[in-house]
């Protein structure tokens, strides 16, 4: 199965001779936390459910657990009328005054935490999000304060006699330089010694998790041709087999946390228990985002569900057994995140409240059949022409803005809307915005520009031109 290698075709692929006799560490007072799933809710988007509203919706799946981004009081007091387990999050922006200042962390936890504890279930502090994703200046003096400042929010804690919220931060799968095959996981050198060194020790010393956003989605999206969906989804007939240590893997996920568990035995902490702070499918995407569907959204996560809350606990191939604290990603299709049309669609449930597809939490309810979810049409690459138009009752006055940055950003993007030009006519402002947007994407498209202009344009595989006017158009 040499094309299993493609899955992690944006990773360096280095070898090692590192074994697989790593501790497994007793998460026995865990184990109840972690048979509950959790979920990430987001609230990105102008059009979600109070949160009120929300956290019943929450509480209608089943889900044990809810992680916010923040620590917004309107919602942590409706939290406080539940009996779910709460994880709250110190901001970005706010880690570097905390690493330098313990009354600074004295305060963010007087006001987070202690306004709020115990009557909600606040079980997690997050420090951070992704902080080791970014590596600007500014990023790399956050780098530097994280752990202090987890330490700070730490000890705030202790002298309050508060003892069973442990504290983490989330970080993503790029930490790693290599992770395939999973005996070969190391994390990044700029940050090996710096960060991770400190991080493991802390995180061991104060028994609490190594938190992970991991999701298979994307090292299956580079090569869906050669990569198995099924392996991908936790449906696979063929297994990994690790050259290594003989492991044998069935699932993508599991290849992908074993990798970070060899990344921490390499730098001598082979017992810090894994927690997955975000994972999950989309349900939909931009034309080229490949598997990006209902089906394979909803067989991704029933299928975890599945996995995480099997009792006795299932664990990897390198920690059989152990059981994992998990969040799904996310409650909401958030409409207001940026970037590629896949981050806008992560959810489960329609801003409305509605599924998107039927899920249970609980684990116990049986898996449903996924005859009556629509039958996908992108889980191999579109090829073919793509345009990109303007929405369908968009507002003139932000219509009329992006298409001035559209058209400003090089003489010839809207060259052929001038009058008496080939486009000029009909004048409109969505055929003139619509001609802007897919010339200014077919143009800029390889600087990693998108076809959103913050949620007022669309692709399409429809030309939208006419005989007079031919529309830049973007090839895959």
């Amino acid at each position: 199965m040499a094309s299993f290698a493609l899955f992690f075709f944006t990773l360096i692929v280095l070898s090692s001779s590192c074994r697989y006799a790593i501790g497994s560490p007793n998460n026995k007072t865990f184990l109840s936390l972690a048979s509950r799933i959790g979920i990430n809710y987001g609230r990105l988007g102008n059009n979600l459910p109070s949160p009120y509203q929300s956290i019943n919706l929450i509480k209608s799946i089943n889900a044990g657990h809810v992680k916010l981004y923040d620590a917004d009081p309107e919602t942590l007091m409706v939290l406080s009328q539940t009996n779910l387990y709460v994880t709250i999050m110190v901001p970005n922006n706010q880690i570097i005054p905390i690493g330098a200042d313990q009354a600074a962390a004295d305060n963010w936890v007087n006001t987070n935490v202690l306004a709020h504890y115990p009557q909600t279930r606040i079980r997690f502090v997050l420090v951070g999000n992704e902080v080791l994703s970014n590596n600007s200046d500014q990023d790399k003096q956050t780098w530097s304060s994280l752990v202090p400042a987890m330490r700070k929010i730490v000890t705030s804690l202790r002298a309050r006699g508060i003892h069973n919220i442990k504290v983490g931060t989330p970080l993503a799968m790029d930490v790693l330089r290599t992770s395939f095959p999973p005996s070969s996981g190391a994390f990044r050198e700029e940050v090996a010694a710096p960060v991770m060194l400190p991080l493991l020790k802390f995180l061991n010393g104060t028994n609490s998790f190594f938190f992970l956003d991991v999701y298979p989605y994307f090292p299956w999206s580079t090569d869906p041709v050669n990569n198995p969906l099924d392996f991908a989804l936790f449906q696979s007939n063929p297994t990994y087999t690790d050259p290594q240590t003989g492991l044998v893997y069935t699932n993508l996920l599991d290849q992908m946390l074993d990798s970070v568990i060899f990344a921490m035995n390499k730098l001598g902490y082979p017992n810090v228990r894994l927690a997955i702070s975000e994972t999950g499918w989309p349900n939909s995407g931009d034309i080229d985002e490949t598997g990006a569907n209902i089906l394979n959204a909803a067989t991704y996560n029933r299928n975890l569900i599945k996995k995480m809350t099997a009792n006795p606990p299932i664990g990897t191939p390198v920690r059989p057994g152990s059981p994992i604290p998990t969040f799904l990603f996310s409650l909401f299709n958030e409409n207001q995140k940026p970037g590629s049309g896949t981050e806008r669609h992560w959810g489960i449930l329609n801003p409305d409240g509605t599924q998107i597809y039927e899920i249970d939490f609980s684990g116990t309810r049986p898996v449903p059949s996924p005859g009556s979810l629509p039958k996908p049409s992108n889980n191999v690459p579109f090829k073919g022409n793509v345009w990109c138009v303007a929405v369908e009752g968009a507002s003139e006055a932000e219509l009329q803005q992006a298409l001035n940055f559209a058209c400003g950003q090089s003489n010839a993007t809207c060259a052929a809307l001038a009058p008496g030009r080939e486009c000029y006519a009909p004048v409109s402002l969505t055929w003139h915005a619509s001609y802007a947007f897919s010339s200014y994407w077919a143009q800029f498209r390889n600087q990693s520009s998108r076809c959103y202009f913050n949620g007022l344009a669309r692709e399409t595989t429809t030309n939208p031109g006419n005989e007079h006017c031919t529309f830049p158009s973007v090839t895959l």
